[in-house]
């Protein structure tokens, strides 16, 4: 199964929080942008863990990084009109934006999400 991850569901599983066994059992095969992904990497380098222990943990998955190219970052701004009420961020639009490219659901742990999906034509699943 494919399915396009959020930073906050890649960090549910990291971290070992609820929904954390569903991401895992998909994380083979699934795709996050390299805004999301930098997210990631922020959150840990942010919270203390050196450098080399955030690359280790993070480059064996199996999932695909996805560069945010003209075309992707198009979607992604195109979809402000659509989630700002919701509150979401430019990383938050760039998981939608991939997954609405790719035709693929996006796995997020934000229940806002729900409200937007819809408006995106989205398959939003929230881990938790």
């Amino acid at each position: 199964m494919s399915v396009v991850l959020d930073a906050s569901a890649l960090i549910a599983m990291l971290k070992g929080e609820k929904g954390a066994a569903k991401v895992a059992a998909a994380i083979a095969g699934a795709r996050v942008s390299s805004i999301n992904y930098a997210e990631v990497v922020s959150h840990f380098t942010h919270a203390g863990m050196p450098v080399l222990e955030v690359d280790a943990m993070l480059q064996p998955l199996p999932m695909d990084v996805v560069a945010a190219d003209r075309a992707l970052a198009t979607l992604a701004g195109r979809l402000r009109s659509v989630t700002a009420d919701a509150g979401l961020s430019l990383g938050d639009r760039f998981c939608l934006a991939l997954a609405q490219r790719e035709g693929l659901p996006a796995w997020t742990s934000d229940q806002s999400w729900k409200t937007i999906a819809e408006a995106t034509g989205v398959k939003v699943v929230a881990i938790r």
